[in-house]
């Protein structure tokens, strides 16, 4: 995960990291303690979430790494993502069980 530290520490208004530090043990606390547990996709699905600017410098510095990534709006921030492909079907595998084909008897000496 990146984190420009100094800019979170701005925009929660906090004098230092420590105090950033000290709020979101606080936040987490209290999200915890309301019970109310969802995952949120933006946060767990993405390579980069932030400014349009900070997502295209990711991406960037990725190179060639990040070919196929996905840089996109959502709301009030962007996100650079993984493409979405089924598992499976773009290589024509086909799961089967094991059958006597795949036997292979040993010789005793």
């Amino acid at each position: 995960m990146l984190i420009t530290y100094d800019t979170l520490r701005e925009l929660v208004g906090a004098e230092s990291y420590d105090l950033v530090k000290h709020y979101h043990r606080e936040w987490v606390e209290e999200y915890l303690q309301n019970g109310n547990y969802r995952r949120d996709d933006k946060w767990t699905k993405s390579i980069a979430v932030g400014s349009k600017g900070f997502v295209e410098n990711v991406k960037s510095t990725l190179g060639v790494l990040a070919k196929g990534r996905n840089s996109k709006e959502t709301g009030e921030s962007y996100q650079l993502r993984e493409p979405l492909v089924p598992y499976g079907e773009h290589i024509g595998v086909k799961n089967e069980g094991i059958g006597l084909e795949n036997v292979y008897y040993w010789k005793r000496l």
